[in-house]
Formats: structure tokens, sequence, C-alpha cells
């Protein structure tokens, strides 16, 4: 079988797109940031916002979004797989997702290291039954060679119990070094494409919550290796905003690009909250004012669950005036980043802790 490589795939989605016309339209660099700012409209929350779904673009109420270029369909909340390996009982987990499922969320997010596997492994419990059919299935792999990004994405298979996973994303491009590795010949991007061919996958993206540069970054490589990113998955919240916001300089990039906007960390996995700034319901609704395709919420109970179900389902633009009292709420703390520790510190990088999962 024909290796697929970046260079081949997506090509007529790509016909003619340049790094340099890249760098035109976007903020990759200091330079093209300022082209940028001609180019692209600045990214205000009030200016992007989603309309009340209609009765067509929701299922049980909950409103359903395109996610970008793959023209799929997904719920405006996912499910967060970290979380669904915290209940002692798995039986528990498997309640919570499948309730999610059965309410009208079919985005759910896992990763091969979420809780050594077992977050995997109590999601493909859950998908049993038929459930596998109502979701769209992601989930992220942490290595960047090619040998290793197979044996991690054969192993989630195996625990989700399925053949196919709807999104493979690259976990944790949070290294300005991690780009290249990826898309380097017997890169993790090779490993990708060839499962794309075979099945295994149907779209690629990446993640990352460390720097909007290296986001960009990561863009700008694929770009460059005339391939287009089916999505992107980022902290949007309202601390972000203030602090080497991935709102201002990645979120314009994907909008130009059509690329499917995930966001993540909407209460900054609860040290937000911690600042008792804003509340939880105000944290989803100002990722859900944004032009994400899915804003992904951990859910570790069912109580929990139905928050951001209630809020997906209630869920009317924010006026100008609402998304500005939310950041004024966050903007003194929010300034030095010291509550968004994934940006700031390593706490939440696993992939620093544990290195020998990028081999």
């Amino acid at each position: 079988m024909r290796t697929s490589t970046p260079e081949n795939e997506n090509q007529k989605t790509n016909e003619g797109l340049t790094r340099r016309r890249f760098l035109e339209t976007t903020v990759g660099t200091t330079v093209a940031s300022a082209m940028a700012g001609s180019l692209l409209p600045h990214t205000d929350a009030n200016a992007h916002t989603h309309p009340p779904a209609a009765a067509a673009d929701a299922r049980n109420r909950i409103p359903y979004r395109t996610l970008g270029n793959t023209g799929e369909k997904v719920s405006c909340v996912g499910l967060g797989g970290y979380h669904l390996a915290r209940q002692s009982d798995v039986q528990e987990s498997v309640r919570i997702i499948r309730t999610g499922l059965d309410e009208g969320i079919n985005f759910l997010d896992n990763c091969w290291d979420y809780n050594g596997g077992e977050s995997e492994i109590r999601m493909g419990k859950a998908l049993q039954d038929g459930y596998r059919q109502k979701a769209f299935l992601m989930t992220k792999i942490d290595s960047r060679t090619k040998q290793g990004a197979a044996k991690q994405i054969d192993e989630s298979l195996r625990r989700l119990q399925t053949d196919h996973v709807d999104l493979l994303q690259f976990h944790e491009v949070i290294r300005d070094t991690d780009p290249d590795a990826i898309f380097a010949v017997n890169g993790g991007m090779e490993a990708a494409l060839a499962a794309k061919q075979q099945g295994k996958l149907r779209y690629i993206g990446f993640t990352g919550h460390k720097s909007p540069e290296i986001h960009l970054k990561m863009l700008d490589t694929a770009f460059a290796h005339k391939f287009t990113l089916n999505s992107v998955q980022m902290p949007l919240n309202v601390m972000d905003a203030h602090y080497d916001s991935f709102e201002k300089l990645v979120l314009p990039v994907l909008l130009a690009h059509n690329i499917g906007v995930l966001g993540m960390k909407p209460m900054g996995d609860g040290l937000i909250l911690q600042t008792k700034t804003v509340e939880a319901v105000d944290c989803l609704r100002y990722a859900l004012n944004l032009p994400t395709s899915v804003v992904i919420t951990g859910c570790d109970s069912l109580p929990i669950l139905q928050q951001a179900l209630q809020t997906a389902r209630t869920f009317r633009p924010l006026s100008q005036e609402q998304v500005a009292a939310l950041l004024a709420k966050t903007e003194k703390v929010a300034q030095n980043g010291e509550h968004e520790l994934y940006k700031t510190a390593h706490n939440f990088d696993g992939t620093y802790q544990n290195p020998q999962w990028l081999d």
C-alpha cells in the first residue's frame, strides 16, 4: 500500500497555497501579525457569535455547529475525557458518557495518556450497545515518531473498542520543536496519514495549551507541507483573553482557513473558579459565545453534566456589554497568568513529566 504523505494528502484543497500566502493571511510571526491586522478582523467576541440554533441544528435542544472544513455537525459542548476516570465506580463513568450522548451531546474528547489509559477504557465500555454510532469520537496521541504514533493509535483503538476514531489529534504541541518533529520524515504525521488511509481515523488536528506562538508555528508548518489541519484545540476562556491570548492570536487564523475550533479549559480546570470572580455558567457562556465548533468541558458527575447541558440549551449570544462585564471581572487577576498554570508552569504538561511518551 502506498504511504501517504503531507505533500499528497489534501492536495486538492491546498492547491496553490504556499508558505508565503499563509504568512500573508495569518499572525504566525511579528511581521505577519502586523500584516494580518489589515487582513483579518479583530477578534471580538460580539462580532463572531453564533445565533441561537434552529431546530435543524440541534439535537434534544443541544445546539450543533459545523466542525470547520470537515462539514461535520458537532454538539456545541463536548465531554472532556480526562475527568471521566475520576469516578470510583466504572459504571458511574459509563452513565455520565451515555447520559451525555442520550441528551444530545455527540462530541467525545479523550487521549491515549489520560489516567494511564483508563479514560479510554471506560469510554470504550460506554460506547458499546449502539452508543458508538451516536458519538463523534476524538482521541489524542503523544508520540512524535512514526513508529510510536502508529503504536499509540492502535492502543487507543483497542481501549476504545472501535475500529476508527472520527478525529485524531497530536497532543500537547507545547514545545517549539514539536511541529517540525511531527512533520519530519518518519515523524508522527506519517503514521496518522497511513492510519487515515487504512480507515482508522477520519480527520487530523492538534492540541496545546502553552503558547499561541507555538500553535501558529504548527499551523505554519502544516501549510508549508501543503497540509490543512481539520481542527485545533486550545484554551479559550475569560482569562485567556487578558494574557498571551489564544483567542486574540490563533482564533482569527483558524477562522480565516475554516479550521475547526475546539475550545478547552473554559474554567481553567477549576483555577478560574477558585478566584471567585466568575461563576461556572458564565465561563461556559463566554466560551460558547466565541466562534467555537465545540467547547470541551470536564464533567466528573451527573450534576455537572446537567449544568453543561442546561447552559448549552439556554445559550443566547452575549451582548457586547455582557462580554465586557465578564472580562472586567477577570482582568485584574488574569494579568500575569498565575491562574492559567497550563501556560505559565509545567503542572499540566504530561509529556514534560513523561518524555518517553513522545518516542
